[in-house]
């Protein structure tokens, strides 16, 4: 589990007409916002464009974008921990009102898809609340946090499942409309078991066919059927830091641990120390390491390392390198694990480097 909010909110994104042109246009007013600067991606069939907006320090900002062929446009905040991202429709404009700290309450006002997500969530407010307090209790050091986590986050598990239940009963029921698929992409989009969403897909209405959030699902559960437990691991020629070619085949004949990390998942953190262990008590000839982390900067990794006694076989994000495995791979959470046997098989898929090194101990020290 990631430790941060994730969250995907989709709203419609308005046009107006300017004289001639037409524009983007998104008003925010938030409330509780640390970090006054805001990241806009506008991202289009077959174009990108990124933006930076200072808000004003009571929270309050304004986005226009003359162009309005845009698909998407994600909002991040709070250093990019806290993101919506809301979708473009014709002659609606868009305001969001809220607080940061629990960003799927924001009200979204504008476009029939956003306000039913908005009551949606309206209407089960108390368990969102409630989740964001249970993880803000995990990420709070404390001198019972090691007696209380194991409660929490058993009641944190609970509360998504709840949440699971209320989206798969409104998908039901509402077949005909685009909020169903954006409660499926939030929250059944589970690269380890897409079994609900085989399901869903059929019962969608065809007229959503055309949504590219629908073909995005399709393809979803294509990619993580690729990377399913016991199917051949998907192949990749990549560089790493010291600029040298490193592909599947360069680990035949060992296991290999393919681990995903970045340096603000504070979970990646705690989990490289079990990158540590496992990488001083397996043999290079038996278990190898290939770690891909989202750094852009290589240069000042390459440094870092270099005061590391391990050599690490590390790939960064450089020309979308980290980006391209993730798509391969259908990452979708970070830290994440796969333990590829020395067949090329995957055999193990997890978001926890302990239970990697006790299923490496099972395999070689029988």
């Amino acid at each position: 589990m990631i430790n941060r909010i994730v969250v995907v909110l989709f709203a419609l994104l308005g046009m107006v007409s300017c004289g001639k042109k037409s524009v983007f246009q998104l008003e925010g007013n938030l409330s509780n916002l640390k970090n006054q600067t805001i990241y806009a991606v506008f991202e289009g069939s077959d174009k990108k464009l990124t933006d930076t907006i200072t808000c004003q320090k009571n929270g309050r900002f304004e986005i226009k974008q003359k162009q309005a062929d845009y698909l998407s446009v994600t909002l991040y905040f709070e250093n990019k921990s806290v993101w919506l991202t809301v979708y473009p429709e014709a002659g609606e404009k868009v305001i969001l009102t809220g607080d940061i700290n629990v960003p799927e309450l924001i009200e979204i006002k504008g476009g029939e898809t956003n306000e039913k997500l908005s009551a949606f969530y309206k209407r089960h407010s108390t368990l969102l609340k409630e989740r964001v307090q249970l993880i803000e209790k995990l990420h709070t050091p404390s001198d019972s946090l090691l007696t209380d986590e194991s409660t929490t986050t058993t009641k944190l598990i609970n509360i998504d499942h709840q949440l699971q239940e209320k989206a798969e009963s409104f998908i039901r029921k509402n077949p005909a409309e685009k909020a169903s698929i954006v409660l499926m992409y939030r929250f059944f989009r589970d690269s380890d078991d897409t079994r609900l969403l085989e399901e869903f897909i059929p019962l969608l209405d065809s007229s959503l066919k055309d949504f590219f959030l629908f073909k995005e699902l399709e393809s979803f559960v294509a990619r993580a059927k690729r990377t399913a437990i016991g199917a051949e691991a998907p192949g990749f020629d990549l560089i790493n830091i010291y600029n040298q070619p490193v592909s599947l085949d360069s680990f035949s004949n060992k296991y290999l641990l393919l681990s995903f990390t970045a340096p603000w998942c504070e979970m990646c953190q705690a989990d490289n120390l079990y990158l540590d262990e496992i990488k001083r008590e397996f043999p290079a000839e038996k278990v190898d390491m290939l770690l891909i982390s989202l750094d852009t900067d290589q240069a000042a990794v390459k440094k870092v390392l270099e005061t590391d006694t391990i050599k690490w076989n590390l790939v960064t994000d450089s020309a979308g390198q980290g980006t391209s495995m993730l798509e391969l791979y259908n990452v979708n959470a970070l830290p994440r694990c796969f333990l590829i046997d020395n067949e090329g098989k995957i055999i193990l898929k997890t978001d926890n480097g302990l239970e990697v090194k006790k299923v490496l101990e099972q395999i070689l020290k029988k």
